[in-house]
């Protein structure tokens, strides 16, 4: 076993999940490909190219039509497991994705013996940034 490769999250729109990811993250790109109705979009954070994450509508090929809905539900609510951003400075990285637009839903607090802080995606995806213990 090689280990994890790709981690997929349901978003509503990959068109918009694209864009904050690539735009207000600083993700890239790694493979956008479609087959018919279905469209595989992941991208990679700058630092870490052996992961991927999967940016996946709920729907055709893979879910009937109650299930999609039951999961744009419960991503919208916020009700998925939240994912986890290391980053080396929380509140420098804080300021600069507030000014790029992102919508936190927690300021940078200092935890535990490090600083985090939480947002969320356009979809409603629940992210927590965490500073490196010893960072900054």
């Amino acid at each position: 076993m090689e280990g994890v490769g790709v981690m997929g999250l349901y978003v509503r729109d990959q068109d918009e999940a694209l864009s904050f990811y690539v735009d207000k993250l600083g993700f890239r790109v790694h493979t956008d490909v479609s087959n018919g109705g279905y469209r595989w979009l992941t991208v990679q954070h700058p630092q870490q190219a052996s992961f991927q994450l999967g940016l996946f509508v709920p729907g055709p090929l893979v879910h009937d039509p109650a299930t999609a809905q039951a999961a744009h539900a419960l991503v919208a609510k916020g009700a998925m497991p939240p994912l986890v951003l290391t980053v080396a400075d929380c509140r420098a990285a804080y300021a600069r994705m507030r000014a790029a637009g992102v919508e936190f839903t927690q300021e940078p607090v200092d935890r535990f013996g490090t600083v985090d802080a939480g947002f969320r995606d356009p979809s409603g995806n629940g992210w927590k940034m965490i500073q490196q213990r010893g960072a900054a």
